[in-house]
């Protein structure tokens, strides 16, 4: 059997444990709030809805042992994180429709006009989110460009007025200023007001779509929050770029979009209701996803690849040009060459962001400390580049030239300062020049010293609380180094027209994208419709993979490595390539707690109301009330189903078992979409706890169920394939016997050492 640690049972700990919790065995948490319990809460355990099961606590690494006896802190000096746990606070998303009778007597109802107009619906929906997506991205833009320019003519006016008479460094204390303040207002407003606005928001959308909740991750507030921010960030000078949070933007807009109300403005339209449930809204988040790239990077057709390939890849439509010079099939192994060399920057890149992170995590955690951490690099990044247009003297005549704020500083008069043309600039329109500008415009060490600084600003940038993306400055490392190196070739080949300066920038800015994000399809396509030539199409195709190929045997991609960071239960395609020793049986969580058919009303309330308790699905047995003995599986309810059971009191007395319930309609379930009401709200009598209530109407009778002999790729492929949330476990008589979720399958992984099971911890 493959080499794991103890695994954590889904259901946690027993009563008769809370003495000996009380000695102290507790996970930190990892935004620094308190302790939390490791190994799960107490399990409530009547013996007339329980299955027996082997309960086990959490096997956590020697550091984080040692650390739990201490007294718990509110913001302790150093956070600990193991990279080898599996949080328990998130949820996942019920992907899978729940087809009681309800849903199939609903569906029944739909004729082919009715059909149409749903149609028609989705549809309309679609044509909003575009729109609405095409129009923030327009107001970022706008207001980016309006703002920076704004910037930049006070600090060239600055430096212009004190080259003359001297005193620079109050010109660099003026730019490193307005950065620090410009980015000081944007990090307060993610810390401290929605903290799942930092970022590109990518890794949260790949979580989303593939199930997990992600509080806060589509909402109204989280969108006003991400724009500013995005805005104030660009203007502020950081290395980000402003086109990958429109990815995020696009997912919020149709995720409200498709709803048809505002949980947060407190508005119901009641127009979509239909579109109530998890299924529709994932593939709504998706469109807008796709939508967020195409309007970010005019490639609607990368766009829709980039939903399906669930990644990170976006283009700027200023970023748009068109390639005119051709290659040769000797430049290919060339291309190739600038693949690897992509594949090893890009690891190199992500592995300094990665400890990077780890040291975030461990001792930034407070929003404070993030606020300054932001306004040091914002500041920081000022000082390096006023430092390399001073330090530079590669002047280039300014005629012909489109630099936007051309620096003289010490050149002769009709020329400007050639490193002032990366730095002081937004980043989108340093990408252009680099691929725009003719031969001859930059000097070789500027390259090289740019591309060198420019690297490490941008690896310290990615991860700040901030809204921000990470494509743009990694196409405009690759375009710099690629640039560098068609000039290279350049003077090597005397000047042959093949190596175009140009043509390797586009080269350079794909491969290193390609090191860090990994993406290959859907990029290729992005860079296809840019350029408006498919000349170039197998080319980048080529750099793109051997980029990957070559990353991936180092580190992990960059986004992959922040979800595994935040410890979220996030699925991949296939299971670990060594796991067909472990068995349904194995991986399950045990025991599981049962509902009968129809089950008394106090035993609901005590099962949902139990806080030391998690579980969100339960499967429903035929059982009769007045015996223990539990018979085969019947159904699966959802604990959000039931809370809307009990919020519309259907139950009714035992006397009258034969009396018909109160009816409900699938509107119920949609009204309460998706924030349900807390247990705690729902009042429910000393009598009325002895009611009865019949689960079999709202209940799946058709739940996907595994044999306990199942083999575990073939659970996770079942699983991951379908959507699931819930797979029942069954022997061969039909009894449940345990219940597979996310965490039970997520929590292995194929490590160095082979396979390896995460632990898991209330982070």
């Amino acid at each position: 059997m493959a080499n794991v640690a103890k695994k954590v049972s889904w259901s946690g700990r027993d009563p008769r444990d809370d003495e000996d919790e009380r000695a102290g065995e507790t996970t930190p948490l990892l935004n620094g709030t308190g302790p939390g319990s490791a190994g799960g809460a107490r399990q409530f355990t009547p013996s007339s809805f329980l299955r027996p099961g082997q309960l086990s606590n959490v096997d956590l690494n020697e550091d984080i042992r040692e650390l739990e006896t201490e007294l718990p802190r509110p913001y302790p000096n150093e956070i600990p994180h193991n990279e080898k746990l599996l949080s328990l606070k998130y949820e996942s998303l019920d992907y899978d429709n729940s087809e009681n009778q309800l849903f199939l007597e609903e569906e029944r109802r739909i004729n082919h006009a009715a059909f149409r107009t749903v149609e028609i619906k989705r549809w309309v929906i679609c044509a909003m989110i575009g729109i609405l997506t095409g129009l923030v991205a327009c107001f970022i833009d706008i207001v980016v460009e309006n703002l920076a320019g704004l910037k930049y003519r006070v600090v060239k006016d600055n430096i212009d007025k004190f080259t003359e008479k001297g005193g620079l460094s109050f010109s660099l204390l003026l730019w490193a200023t307005l950065n620090a303040s410009v980015v000081m207002v944007g990090s307060v407003i993610v810390a401290f007001i929605e903290p799942v606005a930092a970022g590109s928001g990518i890794p949260q959308i790949k979580c989303y779509l593939n199930g997990v909740k992600i509080p806060h991750v589509v909402r109204l507030k989280t969108l006003v929050i991400k724009v500013c921010g995005v805005i104030l960030s660009v203007v502020g000078g950081l290395a980000v770029g402003k086109e990958g949070p429109m990815i995020h933007s696009g997912a919020v807009i149709a995720a409200g979009i498709s709803q048809g109300r505002s949980t947060s403005l407190k508005r119901d339209f009641k127009i979509f209701e239909y579109f109530r449930r998890d299924t529709e809204k994932r593939d709504f988040v998706s469109a807008g996803a796709a939508a967020g790239v195409s309007a970010a990077f005019g490639a609607p057709v990368g766009g829709v690849l980039f939903s399906l390939e669930e990644g990170a890849s976006f283009w700027n439509q200023f970023l748009t040009w068109r390639i005119k010079m051709g290659y040769t099939i000797q430049e290919i192994p060339i291309f190739i060459f600038m693949g690897v060399v992509g594949g090893i920057l890009g690891a190199l890149f992500n592995a300094l962001n990665y400890w990077l992170t780890m040291f975030r995590i461990r001792y930034i955690h407070r929003p404070c400390l993030q606020v300054i951490e932001a306004m040091l690099v914002a500041a920081v990044t000022a000082a390096v580049g006023f430092v390399m247009i001073y330090c530079s003297r590669d002047c280039q005549p300014i005629q012909g030239s489109s630099v936007a704020y051309p620096l003289q500083l010490f050149c002769a008069d009709g020329e400007y300062n050639s490193m002032a043309t990366a730095f002081f600039n937004t980043p989108e329109k340093s990408v252009v020049n680099l691929f725009h500008d003719p031969p001859g415009s930059y000097n070789p060490m500027t390259l090289g010293m740019f591309t060198l600084m420019y690297f490490f600003l941008a690896c310290w940038t990615y991860g700040l609380t901030v809204s921000a993306g990470v494509f743009i400055p990694s196409l405009l490392i690759g375009a710099a180094w690629g640039r560098l190196f068609g000039i290279s070739l350049s003077y090597l080949s005397k000047g042959s027209i093949w190596a175009d300066p140009g043509k390797y920038a586009l080269m350079g800015a794909a491969a290193q994208l390609g090191g860090i994000v990994r993406m290959t399809l859907s990029l290729t396509v992005i860079m296809m419709e840019a350029t408006g030539n498919v000349t170039y199409g197998f080319p980048i195709m080529l750099v793109l993979m051997t980029a990957k190929i070559v990353g991936d045997y180092f580190v992990e991609g960059l986004y992959d490595m922040h979800i595994q960071l935040q410890s979220v239960p996030f699925l991949h395609w296939e299971a670990p390539v060594t796991s067909h020793s472990l068995t349904a049986r194995e991986v399950m969580s045990t025991p599981v707690t049962c509902l009968r058919r129809i089950e008394r009303v106090g035993t609901v309330v005590d099962i949902l109301s139990d806080t030391s308790s998690n579980h969100n699905g339960f499967p429903v047995v035929e059982s009769n009330p007045n015996t223990t003995q539990v018979a085969g599986l019947r159904g699966l309810i959802l604990r959000s189903q039931l809370i809307v059971l009990l919020k519309h009191k259907v139950f009714v007395e035992r006397a009258n078992l034969n009396l018909v319930q109160r009816r409900l309609k699938l509107k119920d379930f949609r009204d309460a979409y998706p924030r349900f009401p807390p247990i705690q709200s729902i009042h429910v009598s000393q009598d009325e706890r002895e009611c009865m209530i019949d689960l079999s109407e709202f209940m799946n009778p058709s739940p996907y169920t595994v044999p306990q002999e199942a083999s575990l790729p073939r659970v996770f492929k079942l699983f991951r394939a379908l959507g699931l949330r819930h797979l029942v476990v069954v022997n061969n008589h039909n009894e449940v016997v345990g219940m597979v979720t996310r965490k039970d399958l997520a929590r292995y992984r194929l490590g160095k050492e082979g396979l390896e099971e995460l632990s898991l911890a209330q982070t």
